[in-house]
């Protein structure tokens, strides 16, 4: 499994919602650290919080319980929590004071893998609910309330997906024109860098049907995007109504057809897991957005193999070819770790050759750091800190200067933009490209939801100016 970003952001909702003007009832906050998969994670807990009875609030200080939905990748993103968590223990000392009772649960995969060892480093904790089981948090709840301190982590035997709550169409129509859609969790690769197969378990698929009617319903609220999630999203298969065995790329072809739904995308992918039938999609499937998350880590043959990801740089490579020869206009997006244990110059340099023979549209390259229980964290040959930063400082230039060629290759060019939001300045929108960047466009250009036609005329840093056709 790989991960498209690391930062961490809060998570409560747009508004206060599903409780009227009710000001006595519960508010929940809840704060999400790591990938677009805990995003949705997020939601879908705020969503079973908020059928309990709770109001989702974007405000901390208003809340009456405060959940961290936690990312288990890198050290920081782990101490980022404990951090947090003192914060909001001398919060809830000062409620107490006021006679005013603060609930604090931790979530996601920190709480997977930590489990009961965050309650004895942060007493204040209540609860501690892994990312299989959070589908129990209201029972959970219930259980605290009545004085105990619960650590929920063992994996569910039922499907929580099954058991969690649909949020009415009008909430669904307040969260915007684009949304997640979880349809594969748990990985199987076993990639020696990656804690996700011990925190989030085995390869499991979402059937067609569950799928299908989450995507029917987002569609229904006006969303007009959808991006399909999983740790391994394109290892997902399922079974249709006839028995048949389907593949991301039949999964695909099928949410195409839901009306009003106009784009398409997923991530995150491991290359073993490219079939042709999801090359096929790229091709023929305009709803698809010609833009591909392809993870690599490293262009050496040496640390790929240490790394267990099962492919050399030349597979990938050929892979990347095949891909572009089915879709010419798209742009490929990756991950990348410096300094895995071992890796000499030599191999960091064919890291750099790769990337230069792909030229990445975006990509994410991180320092590696040692995960407990995971193979790599055993290894000898650590490389000392000094020569990583050096090692991603010469990486992210090469990327950046990718990055910023892509984006000057477009101006001139008319594409097509999803308008999802209000500009941050008076009388602009902002939009999404093909390609994933925000397009900022004349507020009189079109409606939220609309997707219209625009020449890109200049660049900004991570965005595009664009004028209407």
């Amino acid at each position: 499994m790989e991960l498209n970003t690391i930062e961490s952001h809060g998570i409560g909702a747009a508004a206060e919602h599903s409780a009227g003007t009710d000001r006595t009832a519960k508010k929940v906050f809840v704060k999400t650290y790591g990938c677009q998969m805990n995003v949705y994670d997020s939601q879908r807990m705020t969503d079973a919080l908020v059928a309990d009875g709770y109001v989702a609030t974007d405000a901390v200080e208003d809340a009456d319980l405060v959940l961290l939905n936690t990312c288990h990748i890198r050290e920081k993103a782990a101490e980022k929590v404990y951090s947090e968590l003192g914060r909001i223990r001398d919060m809830k000392a000062e409620r107490a004071v006021a006679g005013r009772e603060l609930l604090i649960g931790v979530a996601g995969c920190v709480a997977q893998a930590e489990g009961a060892e965050i309650i004895r480093r942060a007493p204040a904790v209540d609860l501690v609910i892994g990312p299989q089981t959070y589908h129990r948090l209201p029972d959970v709840l219930a259980r605290v309330r009545g004085g105990e301190k619960i650590v929920e982590t063992e994996y569910a035997v039922e499907d929580k997906f099954e058991h969690l709550p649909q949020p009415k169409r009008a909430e669904l129509a307040r969260r915007g024109v684009t949304a997640f859609l979880t349809v594969q969790e748990g990985c199987d690769k076993f990639c020696t860098f990656c804690v996700v197969p011990y925190t989030r378990g085995s390869e499991v698929s979402r059937p067609v049907a569950q799928i299908v009617a989450e995507a029917e319903r987002l569609a229904e609220a006006g969303v007009r995007e959808v991006t399909l999630l999983g740790q391994n999203v394109n290892a997902w298969h399922g079974v249709g109504k006839n028995g048949e065995e389907w593949g991301l790329g039949r999964l695909l072809f099928r949410l195409a057809e839901i009306p009003g739904l106009a784009r398409l995308r997923y991530t995150t992918s491991h290359p073993r897991d490219m079939d042709d039938e999801l090359i096929a999609a790229h091709r023929d499937l305009p709803a698809l957005m010609p833009y591909l998350h392809l993870p690599v880590q490293s262009g050496s043959d040496r640390i790929l193999k240490a790394m267990n990801r099962r492919h050399t740089a030349r597979d990938y490579l050929a892979l990347i070819e095949r891909i572009r020869a089915a879709r010419t206009d798209i742009a490929m997006s990756g991950d990348f770790i410096v300094g895995f244990p071992g890796e000499t110059e030599e191999d960091f340099e064919a890291t750099l050759q790769l990337v230069r023979e792909v030229n990445y549209a975006s990509a994410f390259s991180f320092k590696y750091s040692p995960r407990p229980g995971t193979p790599g964290a055993e290894m000898d040959a650590h490389v000392s800190e000094a020569v990583k930063d050096e090692r991603l400082q010469r990486l992210q230039a090469l990327l950046l200067r990718q990055q910023q060629d892509f984006g000057l290759s477009l101006v001139g060019k008319t594409i097509g933009t999803l308008i999802e939001k209000p500009g941050r300045q008076a009388g602009q929108k902002v939009g999404r490209s093909p390609w994933l960047q925000p397009v900022i466009v004349d507020d009189k250009a079109g409606g939220i939801g609309d997707i219209i036609e625009v020449r890109i005329t200049r660049t900004g840093y991570n965005s595009l100016f664009a004028e209407l056709v």
